[in-house]
């Protein structure tokens, strides 16, 4: 049975990371003992092992006869990752570089300005290039319908995270009915995103750096078209969209208290309310009874003194309950 390859995302081949693996199994082994463990040739171990040595995967421990030792996993790869990192914000300065040698009248073509991808596979490939190409910040609006189960984590949003990139979203409200979905919100609000609920998202939409977006071409369930758009008056309206409802976004049930010095009595059941949840939806996401909602809503109201729920939003946002 072939073992899965673990090293290729950064570098290295098949052949390397299968010596690798075997010093991290037989520390301090010779040419001709590595050649018995792995089945390679000595000649092709001698060819091989200098690579390994540049890529610091391994060393050589002087002696009769030369001994090899593996780098630990966790240094050696830290090591690598680092690597191709500064290689590719290389290939992007190459790619500005690039960019400006071209006639100064194919800079912005109109016809390149607007793409349409079409296939599963190739949006989603798409929408993977414009996160790791995020150098600065991503804006997402989120909303349903979902492709795949939405309360699967997005591993490409962690990886931005941890590069320092900003990261705003607003979820739909309705995507708070669905069940996984908060969860997931608040455990990527934990990891570093910023996130508010917007009462009306009128798409799915990624924009990286105010460069770069990606929306679906339909509303249908399976998203198997989407336009990407390059920078234009397009784009910078996509990007006056998203900003227009993160100010008047609520905050995610679950957030700290926006203002200090007079807080919300019960800021998880305001922002449900305020976010148009049915009753029933509210009582699942805070995981308490129907009963248990009626009766905060009744305290929520009481002590803002409002005789319906859009008055006690009005009531709320000026005791400055509400992102302003």
């Amino acid at each position: 049975m072939t073992e899965p390859r673990l090293l290729q995302a950064v570098g290295v081949s098949a052949d390397d990371e299968l010596i690798y693996r075997a010093l991290l199994q037989h520390p301090r082994t010779s040419v001709a003992a590595l050649s018995r463990e792995t089945g390679r040739s000595v000649p092709s171990l001698r060819r091989a092992l200098p690579r390994l040595e540049q890529l610091g995967l391994i060393s050589r421990v002087p002696g009769q006869p030369p001994r090899l030792v593996a780098t630990r996993p966790n240094i050696a790869v830290e090591a690598l990752v680092s690597r191709r990192q500064e290689e590719l914000a290389q290939a992007r300065v190459a790619a500005s570089a690039l960019t400006a040698e071209l006639p100064v009248d194919d800079h912005h073509q109109p016809e390149e300005l607007i793409t349409i991808v079409r296939g599963q596979q190739a949006v989603a490939q798409q929408f993977t290039q414009l996160q790791q190409g995020a150098v600065a910040e991503i804006m997402v609006l989120d909303r349903p319908p979902y492709a795949q189960d939405p309360d699967v984590p997005n591993p490409g949003e962690l990886d931005v995270l941890r590069r320092g990139v900003r990261v705003r979203g607003v979820y739909a409200a309705e995507a708070l009915e669905i069940p996984g979905v908060l969860a997931l919100a608040r455990e990527a609000r934990a990891a570093g995103e910023e996130a508010r609920v917007g009462l009306t998202v009128p798409t799915k939409l990624a924009i990286a750096d105010r460069r770069l977006a990606i929306l679906p071409l339909t509303a249908d369930q399976q998203v198997d078209s989407a336009l990407i758009v390059h920078s234009s008056t397009l784009l910078d309206a996509l990007v006056a969209l998203f900003e227009m409802l993160w100010r008047t976004g609520l905050p995610l049930p679950g957030d700290d208290v926006l203002d200090d010095a007079n807080p919300s009595p019960d800021p998880d059941l305001l922002t449900l309310l305020m976010a148009g949840l049915k009753d029933e939806a509210v009582a699942r996401q805070l995981g308490v009874s129907l009963r248990t909602v009626h009766r905060r809503t009744s305290v929520l109201m009481a002590e803002l003194d409002a005789r319906t729920r859009f008055q006690a939003g009005l009531l709320a946002g000026r005791r400055g309950w509400l992102p302003g």
